[in-house]
C-alpha cells in the first residue's frame, strides 16, 4: 500500500503537470507564428476577446482570459504602445478604462486568420480530436470553477 502511495506522488502520475507542460509546449507551438505579426501569447489572446467584442471594459477582458486587472493593465499599455488599441476611461467613472481597436488592430486579425489552423496541422491531431480535447478540458475547468464556489 505504501509503495503505491508513492507512486502517485510521482511527477509523470500527475495530471497538472501533465496539463503544465503541454501549455508549454503549445506556447512554443505558438511562438513563431506570433512572432511573425509581432505579439506575444497573452496578446494575441486579449486581441482575440477584443477582435470578438470590441469596446470591452478591462474588467470584461480579465473575466474572459480569467486575468486580474495588475496581470491585465501592462499587456494593455503594452498593446496600446504597439498601436493597436486605445484605452479610453470611461465618462461616467473614471476609474473604469474601455479598450478599442486602432484600425491597426482591426486590420491585424487579417494577419491572424491562418493561425489557428497553423497550431492544429503542429498538433498532429484531427479536427473531431481537437474539439473533443477542448470540450474536455472546457468541462474539466468549469467543474473546477463551481467546486472553487462551493
Amino acid at each position: 500500500m505504501f509503495e503505491e502511495d508513492i507512486q502517485q506522488l510521482r511527477l509523470d502520475q500527475q495530471l497538472c503537470f501533465a496539463i503544465y507542460s503541454t501549455m508549454h509546449a503549445v506556447n512554443k507551438a505558438y511562438a513563431p507564428m506570433l512572432e511573425r505579426i509581432g505579439l506575444t501569447y497573452p496578446q494575441y489572446l486579449a486581441m482575440l476577446v477584443l477582435w470578438e467584442t470590441e469596446g470591452l471594459m478591462v474588467k470584461e477582458i480579465g473575466d474572459r482570459l480569467y486575468l486580474d486587472s495588475g496581470t491585465l493593465t501592462p499587456l494593455l499599455k503594452r498593446l496600446e504602445a504597439l498601436g493597436l488599441v486605445h484605452r479610453i476611461r470611461d465618462g461616467k467613472d473614471q476609474r473604469q478604462v474601455r479598450i478599442v481597436l486602432t484600425e491597426q488592430g482591426r486590420a491585424l486579425r487579417q494577419d491572424c486568420k491562418s493561425i489557428p489552423f497553423e497550431l492544429a496541422s503542429s498538433m498532429g491531431l484531427s479536427i473531431e480530436n481537437l474539439t473533443g480535447l477542448k470540450e474536455d478540458l472546457l468541462r474539466l475547468r468549469q467543474t473546477l470553477l463551481e467546486g472553487r464556489q462551493k
